[in-house]
């Protein structure tokens, strides 16, 4: 059997603006020809074929993995959450009664931590309006909201629209039985939202501002967020913490007998506060006091590690992924990118499984992401995935090959448009030295993309200015056949990532399950 390698080129789409294209922009010489010479077609990355509400929702890696690992379409992240609220079901969930039940019997607060923005990949602000009104409906008398600005998933200084979104609504809902109020914040690349525990001090950092009450205090969100701005000129997401204070006092410090909802639906940067909150033996940071509460998750962010042990809303039950088929026919896989996509091909592509389905049949391998910046060194991990990427490969003990390059996704998040392009070119290089050595092992390579970001970097606001767009884009993503042996035809259709997985089975020789979508050759 030929060996068969799948590459991601995270956040690399087909730019339908052409604002800001880095795809365009760069030098790629890899890419055009392939896309000149090989089979190849345009694969939807957001909105219904990936799960999600409407095509107005931006994919993103989690759920454009989970399409392409398993092959099949589950309503996801906002979706899932949508039709919870919306049937009643999270409202009358085990969780929620004991989380209202704990607040009304200590005479307690409810606290809501999460993404302040309708972005739909972390959170939406629709969710957390709606449980601060069921709360005061159900008798919790006090609430506190613990903001993280975004301006990644949305536009990059748009942080003041849903503060006032959230504060109007709380003076509309505020009277003499019930109390509400923002307590605290941050940017989300500054507080709390690390992943794939790269970097710990974010999260103690969220940690002492949310629960403790330490930091740089204001009157109101709005005057710490006008305030950042003017003495550090940065977007929302690289804002610093800050504490909302009145006389000197936190308004909202968390303490015993609280509830907590951590109301963010994307598990990879809600499982670190989960483990503080959640994990007695937690040893990643000084605590300090730490306040007993239940605390709970939007979703349960880890289904192995069951965390956190409290959520409103089940996950997905993802069944019958790739890998599952692969390892009953005993083929062998290997897994491979840097810290920040690694577990995009591990737990996500097994469809959010942390496990492995076979010890024996399955290798994973995290190279280290740099702790710096993503525009400071855009190249990121490329060469280093390539090298591992070509030794597997060389190794001959691999059916199947998957790998993810981050660059153009996490370099594209910055808003340096410079460094994106150089990202760019840095995975085509990497796909230059792949496919020589695919050439000389007689491999088939595929290559595709989680969803775009890189290819549109700047985009119009409301008033037609050009402005820096940090977020993921809506546009298509490649799909590429690379084979020197087999002459492949991608039927006439339209696709998205969930076709990407039967494909794979059918180059393989394998039959798909009957509920995944059809192979596109």
């Amino acid at each position: 059997m030929k060996p068969l390698l799948l590459v991601v080129m995270d956040g690399v789409g087909f730019s339908k603006t052409g604002l800001g294209d880095a795809v365009a922009l760069a030098n790629t010489p890899v890419l055009d020809k392939l896309l000149k010479e090989r089979p190849n077609t345009r694969l939807k990355a957001h909105g219904g074929a990936v799960g999600l509400p409407t095509d107005d929702d931006m994919g993103n890696s989690e759920v454009g993995h989970n399409a392409l690992g398993c092959g099949q379409i589950y309503s996801q992240g906002a979706k899932l959450v949508n039709e919870s609220i919306e049937s009643g079901k999270m409202f009358a969930s085990e969780t929620w009664l004991k989380l209202v039940d704990n607040c009304k019997n200590n005479g307690s607060a409810m606290h809501f931590i999460g993404l302040l923005s309708d972005g739909n990949v972390h959170s939406n602000i629709s969710h957390l309006k709606q449980m601060i009104i069921k709360s005061k409906e159900m008798g919790v008398k006090k609430v506190r909201c613990h903001i993280l600005l975004d301006g990644r998933d949305v536009p990059a200084t748009s942080a003041l629209q849903y503060v006032d979104e959230l504060e109007t609504l709380l003076a509309s809902l505020n009277d003499a039985s019930f109390d509400s109020k923002i307590a605290s914040g941050g940017g989300r690349m500054k507080v709390t939202m690390d992943r794939y525990q790269a970097d710990w001090n974010m999260v103690k950092l969220g940690w002492d501002t949310h629960v403790h009450g330490i930091g740089r205090q204001f009157g109101t969100a709005k005057d710490a967020i006008e305030t950042y701005r003017k003495e550090l000129d940065v977007i929302d997401q690289d804002l610093p913490a800050f504490v909302i204070a009145k006389n000197g006092e936190p308004v909202g410090r968390i303490e015993d007998g609280d509830s907590v909802i951590l109301y963010n639906f994307r598990g990879d940067r809600a499982i670190e506060l989960s483990m503080a909150f959640d994990r007695p033996d937690f040893d990643k940071f000084d605590r300090g006091a730490v306040p007993k509460v239940i605390y709970a998750g939007m979703l349960q962010y880890d289904g192995d590690l069951k965390l956190p042990e409290n959520y409103l809303v089940a996950p997905p039950e993802i069944k019958n992924t790739l890998s599952e088929l692969l390892v009953a026919h005993g083929l062998r896989q290997y897994a491979v990118s840097e810290t920040q996509k690694y577990g995009h091909v591990t737990y996500f592509w097994n469809g959010n499984r942390s496990g492995k389905f076979s010890e024996e049949l399955e290798t994973y391998k995290e190279i280290p992401s740099d702790n710096v910046s993503f525009d400071e060194r855009p190249w990121m991990k490329s060469a280093e995935i390539t090298d591992d990427v070509i030794a597997a490969m060389k190794s001959g003990e691999y059916d199947f090959i998957r790998c993810n390059f981050p660059n153009g996704d996490m370099v594209g998040h910055t808003g340096n448009l410079d460094a994106t392009i150089t990202g760019v070119e840095a995975v085509d290089l990497g796909l230059a030295r792949i496919l020589k050595v695919a050439d000389e092992i007689g491999a088939t390579v595929l290559i595709t993309a989680d969803h775009g970001n890189a290819d549109e970097m700047l985009e119009k606001n409301k008033k037609g200015a050009i402005q820096v767009r940090t977020a993921h884009s809506l546009n298509p993503v490649p799909f590429i056949i690379y084979d020197n042996d087999v002459n492949y035809e991608i039927k006439p259709g339209s696709y998205g990532l969930a076709n990407v997985a039967p494909t794979v089975a059918k180059i393989l020789g394998l039959t798909p399950p009957s509920c995944w979508e059809p192979a596109m050759i």
